[in-house]
């Protein structure tokens, strides 16, 4: 896929910020950054290839000084996704994939899937007439999260791995006891299932099925965590109560009073399972060896997990000043490359659509799950995404082909207008996006005069209903154009626009 190195700079310059701050208190200050990568210099792209290849040195080295722990720590609700959304890119996009890579990769996609831009923007599913399911809401905003990533067919074997995961997250589910949960084996299953995928994991399809599973385990594992550590905190203090000091032996060392006073059970949450695999046997060690001691007051052993701390309310974030725009300019300059890198996001728009379209319950077909809204189709565009007859030569599939045009535009329209929206914080992103709207209005203005001859020719062919569908997405279409044109050229952005076109 051809690569637009401004597009990728902005990408990587997000990646490298995040790195640094997340790097401050490694280090005992800002992190020292080469001449050349400075925010400011970044900001002059007349040479943006060179900076590019220059960037993917650095950012090898901060990989090399961050672990998938420091990342795990790093990320929390206060994150802003669209940090996320970029260390994503960057890491799928990487040519050569470490271990690592896989991890910090892990801890990207669930914290992805944990926090949707919408509550409940992942939940909803449909099932096809074959008892398949199509693309998950997740699985789709994944796609358009890497839509500039080459991504290779997966192996049939991987595709049928897959499928264990469903069984995976029942098993989970079950567990009722945390020593039960770590003796079943099913993490050193899941992690070597992630290892022997190799690059296919980075695939959207594979992301999409193990970032649930990764959710459901987070939460059940926390839960019997804290449950187990709740109980060993209450025998812990009535011991206390009664004068004594050592509440058991684990691995042949005395467990004292004073040793589970100093346990922080959320630092333990953070560590790496795999890594953090002997801590967390040891608190489970240490709870069955008290369930079996005997003690006068045992105090009540089935406790109410530890009621999570609220998260603090986000800070309002202060107003970052959007870069200067000027629309006509922009269109007027729109590049090959710029095209060609659209096309592609467009051919892989129609294609979703048309796996959800074909695959999805009839009575739900028309709605899209898409990244940050829902895509709604008219009957006739349902129909055309359905259409085996789009090869021939004839007036409907001329009809069909140019409302499957329409459909994915106004799709590509509307998502990065959304981006645009939440890039106000980040005047290098928002500036791309801002190039994005222009290369897609001038694509719009171009799909939009073919739909026009088109519908003139089905006018004179006597096909009144094909005039109507045709017309009915062309005002879809200039529609969301408007409020495209609007953003760039107001100073404020416009208000309402429901995106569900």
């Amino acid at each position: 896929m051809a690569e637009d190195p401004k597009w990728e700079l902005a990408i990587l310059s997000t990646v490298q910020g995040f790195y640094e701050k997340l790097l401050q208190e490694t280090v005992g200050g800002e992190v020292p950054v080469p001449a050349g990568l400075e925010a400011v210099s970044l900001q002059d792209d007349r040479d943006a290839s060179g900076t590019l290849a220059y960037m993917r040195r650095w950012l090898c080295l901060l990989d090399m000084a961050t672990t998938p722990a420091m990342l795990r720590h790093a990320f929390t609700d206060e994150t802003d996704p669209e940090i996320a959304e970029a260390m994503l890119r960057y890491f799928v996009r990487k040519d050569v994939h470490t271990e690592a890579d896989r991890d910090k990769t892990d801890i990207i996609v669930t914290f992805l899937y944990r926090h949707p831009r919408v509550p409940g923007q992942w939940d909803q599913r449909g099932y096809g007439l074959d008892g398949s399911l199509p693309l998950s809401p997740f699985e789709i905003a994944l796609i358009e999260i890497l839509a500039d990533s080459d991504q290779l067919p997966l192996p049939e074997e991987h595709v049928q791995v897959l499928r264990r995961f469903d069984s995976f997250e029942e098993q989970v589910l079950h567990f009722r006891d945390l020593n039960a949960l770590l003796e079943s084996g099913i993490i050193q299953t899941v992690r070597q299932i992630k290892q022997n995928m190799e690059d296919s994991f980075f695939n959207p399809g594979v992301l999409a099925t193990i970032a649930p599973y990764n959710a459901t385990f987070g939460a059940k594992f926390d839960e019997l965590f804290r449950e187990a550590t709740q109980q060993i905190k209450t025998f812990a203090g009535d011991l206390e109560e009664k004068g004594g000091t050592i509440l058991g032996s684990v691995d042949g060392v005395d467990v004292t009073v004073d040793h589970v006073k100093a346990m922080d059970e959320e630092s333990l949450l953070k560590l790496d399972y795999g890594q953090a695999l002997d801590k967390f046997r040891r608190v489970s060690k240490l709870k069955q060896t008290l369930e079996h001691a005997p003690l006068t007051k045992r105090g009540n052993q089935k406790t109410d997990p530890a009621a999570r701390p609220k998260p603090v309310a986000k800070p309002a974030s202060v107003p970052v000043a959007k870069p200067a725009f000027n629309l006509n300019t922009a269109r007027k300059g729109v590049t090959a490359q710029q095209v060609a890198s659209e096309e592609t996001k467009l051919l892989k728009v129609e294609e979703s659509v048309r796996i959800f379209v074909r695959v999805a319950d009839p009575k739900f077909r028309q709605v899209v799950p898409m990244r940050f809204f829902n895509l709604t189709l008219t009957p006739a565009e349902a129909d055309a995404y359905s259409a085996e007859y789009l090869e021939e030569k004839s007036l409907r599939a001329g009809v069909a082909r140019v409302l499957l045009r329409l459909v994915a535009v106004t799709a590509r329209i509307i998502t990065e207008w959304e981006e645009l929206k939440r890039a106000g914080n980040s005047p290098s992103i928002w500036k791309l996006h801002a190039d994005s709207l222009a290369t897609l209005l001038e694509i719009g203005s171009n799909a939009a005069e073919n739909a026009e001859r088109v519908s003139i020719m089905a006018a004179q062919r006597g096909h009144r209903q094909h005039v109507d569908e045709i017309q009915t997405s062309l005002k879809k279409l200039r529609e969301y154009s408007r409020i495209a044109e609007r953003s760039l050229t107001a100073s404020a952005e416009p208000k309402g626009a429901a995106a569900g076109a």
